[in-house]
């Protein structure tokens, strides 16, 4: 066979795939015809209000006037994430973004595997659900409530400075002192979210097979080594794979909340790349290329951090996002 004849075979081959993979498509669609309707609306959601608007990046690179429009706009190339890098906040903003997410990711990530487990070890049922119930409401509660919850707590005559002074020490604004804030944000996030983020894991431990609990038990287990050999390798998958989005949102500590705590005084230790790109893009100077220049440097790091945690955990345990 010489090679036209490969060629048109395989060409043949191509077209006869093409034609029973639409078939199939069609077959498929037609099948779970309401299923499809049912996705449509969330297709729509997602590319409507999150992939659409993406083509605003671009300002990024231009001198954005609103009257000229975005792609009237003049190109400048370069020069709002050269004036950001060379500024006397970069230093700040990128140092507090890193350090709140590294002491959330130390503290905060493995408070709802703990909780799961400790939950998980729980015999009494009314108990259990009633401790799930109290870790679970924070996260309903609206942040501008929860925000409120917080000055109140560490006010000068709040309940933390109550407990400071029956031991014996003084009482000061806690929220006034920059070196107080990472630790009162990071802490506040974790009774936030700790009940909401243990769902998941409490899921992922119900679908562990409890022969396997049957089989260490009968090699002599107890519950902390069921907990170590059975638990925590049935949890590892989800464990990985959650880790590895966290990692991918380092560079992001949502505006709100530090809005809502912060003030001048401790801007040193609270100021942030999104509140530092609120501030720039809409609170006074309205300068929207230089706040898009910013975010989209922070996206950059992100899509960076990702990649190689997914890379890392998948030389390491074998699991990942892809």
């Amino acid at each position: 066979m010489n090679t036209l004849e490969q060629t048109a075979g395989a060409a043949g081959t191509a077209a006869a795939y093409k034609v029973s993979f639409r078939k199939r498509a069609l077959k498929d669609f037609y099948r779970n015809k309401y299923l499809y309707m049912m996705v449509i609306p969330v297709v729509l959601y997602y590319f409507i209000f999150h992939y659409l608007p993406m083509y605003g990046a671009v300002i990024a690179f231009k001198q954005f006037n609103i009257g000229r429009g975005i792609w009237d706009s003049p190109w400048v190339g370069l020069k709002h994430f050269q004036d950001f890098f060379g500024s006397i906040y970069f230093g700040r903003v990128l140092r507090n973004t890193l350090l709140i997410n590294l002491y959330g990711l130390i503290f905060g990530f493995p408070a709802p595997i703990i909780l799961a487990l400790l939950l998980n070890e729980l015999r009494a049922k009314l108990f259990k659900r009633f401790i799930q119930t109290v870790t679970y409401l924070p996260h309903f509660i609206s942040l501008i409530v929860i925000c409120g919850m917080i000055i109140d707590f560490v006010s000068r005559n709040g309940i933390i400075n109550d407990l400071v002074a029956w031991l014996g020490g003084e009482r000061s604004a806690l929220l006034g002192d920059p070196g107080n804030f990472r630790t009162i944000y990071v802490v506040s996030g974790i009774w936030q979210e700790v009940g909401w983020g243990s769902i998941i894991y409490l899921a992922a431990l119900s679908g562990i097979n409890p022969e396997l609990y049957e089989a260490a038990r009968v090699d002599g287990a107890g519950r902390w080594r069921q907990m170590w050999n059975v638990t925590l390798p049935g949890l590892a998958p989800i464990i990985v794979i959650l880790l590895i989005l966290r990692i991918g949102h380092m560079m992001d500590v949502g505006f709100e909340k530090i809005i809502l705590l912060y003030n001048p005084t401790t801007y040193e230790t609270a100021d942030v790349i999104s509140s530092y790109v609120y501030r720039k893009g809409l609170s006074g100077s309205y300068e929207y290329s230089a706040s898009a220049a910013i975010g989209l440097f922070g996206s950059l790091v992100n899509t960076s951090l990702l990649v190689f945690a997914n890379w890392t955990m998948k030389k390491w345990s074998g699991n990942g996002l892809w």
